[in-house]
């Protein structure tokens, strides 16, 4: 079964840096691509930045500059990078990922378990 495991949560002053890490789990035939969302408190869960196979990146402009994202298709891990971080930051930061499972013909969306970040002022 296919499964998103995170990792690298926690809690940090304004101004500190965290690395999130999200490991692909199970039997793939091709992982295609990744993103982080957030969601905080009370609003909608929102792109944070996402990768393409290819290694195309987005982002939003509230992360520009500060957050970076990558990935090692050895290990079929996405990374985010978090630097400059404010308290706006705080949300449970979600894995997503585009799959083909090694018993399917098609891709599937993934979610991770979540991790909560909390950036304190």
């Amino acid at each position: 079964q296919v499964q998103l495991v995170e990792s690298g949560g926690g809690l940090v002053e304004a101004g500190g840096s965290l690395r999130l890490s999200c490991a692909v789990s199970g039997s793939i035939s091709s992982l295609n691509a990744m993103a982080w969302y957030r969601q905080a408190p009370g609003k909608q869960r929102e792109l944070v930045a996402s990768i393409t196979s290819g290694g195309r990146i987005n982002f939003p402009d509230s992360v520009k500059g500060r957050f970076t994202i990558s990935r090692d298709g050895a290990k079929n891990t996405v990374y985010l990078q978090m630097n400059s971080l404010k308290p706006e930051d705080t949300a449970v930061y979600y894995c997503n990922a585009k799959i083909v499972p090694l018993t399917q013909l098609y891709e599937y969306t993934y979610w991770g378990q979540g991790t909560q970040v909390t950036v304190s002022s």
